[in-house]
């Protein structure tokens, strides 16, 4: 019904953004210098240190090429009608090409199709787009990276026992990509693994942490946690710490100084990383190829690594680190 809701209201900023942009010509404001392409970016998030990873790596990317960004995404990874509001937006500037990690594809499916229909190609990336418009996507194999979390999970825990899981949406692909990547590989591979029913805690730190705790509360006999990105990472942490639970396996997804600690200390037994500067490099890169138009492959993939006490200062885990 929410989501209804926010495609009904988008409907009438289509509207307005299409009177708008009819009287629009030319970039219009944006980061860095010059009078280079506009890429307008909106992400799914903003303060975490993942987002701030990619701004830094699009930053980067357009500086060294000549074009100018701006980056935007809400203020919590579950506001899905502040992101359309961004969206709207960013539009309006007309910039030459758009990133977008959608929070919910479906509300922000009506301003894709104005996108379209100015022909400012999109470029998706993190979570993508349930859309056929990207021109690309660039991303992490989600399932194939939360597979990998799985396997370590079972490892620690010798293969038996009960297991919970905490995601941060069910409405985005990397969301529902994290949790069917975890769940089907447990599913195939741990017969011995109870794993509870998901958990969605909207990436919150607080919100995950209570949701933490209630499992707890609920199941004494858990003997791990998995949280699907560094916002449900950190609340993890959290909600075993002040639920004073000893001896429970958790593992992460992202970094982020909270995340590093955890594991350093022992706390946390590994999570597995992103390249989030990389992933924005490519995203801008990709841009500039679309406004040029390049041909490009229908997905570009970004690496991941599985980090623990054991690699986590090896050069190359340390290079797609980020705090």
């Amino acid at each position: 019904m929410r989501t209804q809701k926010i495609v009904a209201a988008v409907a009438g900023a289509v509207l307005a953004l299409t009177m708008t942009a009819c009287g629009q010509g030319g970039d219009t404001g944006g980061g860095g210098g010059g009078n280079g392409p506009l890429i307008a970016i909106v992400s799914k998030g903003f303060q975490h240190q993942f987002w701030q990873a990619v701004k830094k790596g699009a930053e980067d990317e357009a500086a060294a090429k000549g074009a100018r960004t701006t980056f935007v995404g809400p203020a919590t990874e579950k506001d899905v009608e502040q992101q359309v509001n961004m969206l709207t937006n960013e539009l309006a500037k007309s910039p030459k090409a758009l990133g977008f990690a959608a929070l919910d594809s479906r509300a922000a499916a009506p301003l894709l199709q104005q996108a379209k229909s100015q022909n400012i190609p999109v470029v998706a990336f993190d979570s993508g787009v349930d859309s056929d418009i990207p021109v690309t996507t660039v991303a992490t194999d989600n399932k194939a990276a939360a597979a990998e979390a799985a396997k370590h999970l079972a490892e620690q825990i010798g293969g038996q026992g009960k297991v919970a899981l905490v995601v941060h949406d069910q409405t985005s692909l990397s969301g529902k990509d994290r949790r069917d990547g975890f769940l089907d590989w447990m599913a195939k591979n741990a017969p011995g693994i109870t794993v509870l029913p998901p958990q969605y805690g909207g990436g919150d730190q607080l919100e995950s942490a209570n949701i933490t705790k209630s499992i707890i509360a609920a199941n004494p006999d858990l003997k791990g946690i998995y949280a699907s990105n560094e916002g449900s990472a950190i609340g993890v942490i959290k909600g075993v710490q002040e639920s004073g639970k000893q001896g429970l396996t958790i593992v992460g997804f992202d970094s982020g100084k909270a995340q590093i600690d955890a594991i350093n200390s022992g706390l946390m037994a590994g999570a597995v990383t992103q390249d989030p500067v990389d992933m924005g490099r490519q995203l801008v890169d990709a841009a500039l190829k679309a406004i040029n138009h390049e041909q490009l492959p229908k997905r570009i993939d970004t690496a991941y690594y599985w980090y623990d006490k054991t690699n986590i200062n090896d050069p190359k885990i340390q290079a797609a680190l980020y705090q």
